[in-house]
């Protein structure tokens, strides 16, 4: 017998316990839409907290204890608490896609991997931050692209939008688009994002280009008249002086704007790149954006053009306040998967180089900020071998601490039982776990079996080896849809093997 004729014999639509991976995981997806509460750990709403009121968290957990579906899950929640509170929604980002900004900070660092993620800093992540958010709002600002996570109301005519801004956020934008913008087109984008937010200067362009191209021209004009057709009294040489002085404060000018002022955007933008180095970006695409900047806003103390956190929290808070009057109340940052980027390969010590930064209570209790750290839990070994002044400086005792996410035999029995019932059509009739074993198999047994597998990752392998060897040992036409003890017992003694053989390092999988 094969799978399949067992699936059809129960009236299931697929295997309920095939899958592995929550953003692959179709029955998962079917299960988010129905709205099972099965799914949920019991730790949720603590680690969620309250909306309204954007909190940290930190999460360790296992391979395969749910984390990932924790993160879809908080995305869920949030778009239903932003549906019914429009004016005060949640901005979500999921810090997760570590490879290229690892990559870049790498290339631009240099050195061997782990010697250049140890140079890793807050102030790279409030970089990383900053550079994957700020490129959302100026998107929705110029109207272009879509983003599934709108930053402004849908609808909203973004004139109307603009209007809601004083001049001072307007600059404040422009001053985050030129910084963070994405580096293929920031340049051309700041510009228009200038003349979006209405911050172009009619009079100081106009005294601008008449200095540049008028005002030569009338001294050229004044001379070739002196010279040419001046009669009397208007041909005088003192004239020839004030033309000569004209011409001469007019090469100053045009010296300091081609040449210093160009120098000096230059200088501070190559500082700028040198500390933003999670954005490949150049010195000359850094210059020209900063010289469109209002005169209050190409100070070095706003800039980020030291290794001090004060500027990078003040371009966050400029960040915030801008999103208050946009109708966000904050964002929430969900971290994950910080063992799969390349430079990382699941190595302990260097996740270490890049989560601590983030441990850090200032940045963690940050107004308007919601950080949700769920971290694998070999960074939970090295934590606790930390100083008491580590402790103090991340104060773990505010941040909602979950030291180990693990499920009970129960919870993974109605997990598995709720992955079971959504893989069978609503007119079927009733079916449970305990249905796919013989009569003397109790729910019971079935219950410590999975507590074993303390995931719902090694869950589903249970359930599934079960299902798979027991079709490999009957034939067709026995017609033996049932599994029994024997069967469970054998499968749970392997799994278990399997499972402290994986947490020893010699095993794969």
């Amino acid at each position: 017998m094969n799978l399949t004729d067992f699936l059809n014999h129960y009236a299931l639509t697929e295997n309920p316990f095939r899958g592995e991976e929550a953003r692959l995981d179709a029955v998962f997806d079917r299960m988010r839409a129905s709205g099972n509460p099965a799914l949920r750990h019991s730790e949720f709403e603590k680690i969620v907290g309250d909306l309204a009121h954007p909190s940290a968290s930190v999460v360790f957990g296992e391979k395969g204890t749910g984390k990932t579906a924790i993160r879809i899950q908080i995305a869920e929640a949030i778009a239903a608490h932003n549906h019914s509170n429009p004016g005060g929604r949640l901005l979500f980002f999921a810090y997760d896609d570590l490879n290229s900004l690892l990559d870049r900070f790498h290339e631009r660092v240099g050195g061997a991997a782990g010697d250049a993620l140890n140079k890793f800093r807050l102030v790279d992540h409030l970089d990383a931050v900053l550079s994957q958010i700020v490129p959302r709002l100026v998107d929705a600002f110029l109207e272009q692209g879509t983003d599934p996570l709108p930053v402004l109301t849908p609808g909203a005519p973004v004139k109307a939008t603009v209007a809601r801004l004083d001049k001072a956020m307007r600059r404040d934008l422009l001053l985050l688009q030129a910084i963070y913008d994405r580096p293929e087109d920031a340049t051309s984008r700041t510009r228009k994002m200038q003349t979006r937010l209405r911050l172009r200067n009619p009079i100081s362009g106009f005294v601008s280009d008449f200095l540049s191209v008028l005002a030569p021209l009338l001294i050229a004009a004044a001379a070739v008249y002196e010279h040419y057709f001046a009669q009397g009294e208007y041909k005088d040489e003192r004239i020839w002086w004030l033309i000569g002085a004209l011409a001469g404060v007019w090469a100053l000018y045009m010296i300091k704007r081609l040449a210093i002022d160009r120098l000096v955007n230059l200088a501070v933008a190559r500082r700028v790149r040198k500390q933003v180095r999670v954005v490949a970006r150049g010195d000359v695409s850094f210059a020209r954006s900063i010289r469109r900047l209002d005169a209050s806003r190409r100070v070095t103390g706003l800039l980020p053009t030291t290794d001090s956190d004060e500027p990078r929290y003040s371009l966050l808070d400029r960040l915030l306040k801008i999103l208050r009057v946009l109708g966000h109340a904050g964002i929430t940052i969900v971290v994950d998967r910080v063992d799969e980027p390349t430079l990382i390969k699941g190595d302990p010590e260097r996740m270490r180089a890049i989560v601590w930064p983030l441990l850090n209570n200032k940045f963690l209790q940050h107004d308007g900020l919601g950080v949700k750290l769920l971290l694998p839990i070999e960074l939970r070994h090295i934590l606790f071998k930390e100083s008491s002044a580590f402790f103090q400086e991340a104060r773990l005792d505010k941040q909602n601490l979950v030291e180990r996410l693990s499920w009970t035999g129960s919870s993974l029995y109605d997990l598995c039982q709720a992955r079971l019932e959504a893989c069978r059509p609503a007119s079927a009739p009733p079916l449970s776990i305990r249905d796919l074993f013989v009569e003397d198999v109790t729910k019971q047994e079935i219950v410590e079996a999975l507590d074993q597998m303390h995931q719902p990752r090694d869950a589903f392998k249970l359930l599934y080896r079960c299902m798979a060897e027991h079709c490999a040992g009957v034939t067709r036409d026995a017609a033996s849809f049932r599994m029994d003890g024997l069967l469970l017992e054998t499968v749970k003694r392997q799994e278990a093997e399997r499972i402290q053989a994986l947490h020893r390092g010699i095993r794969p999988a």
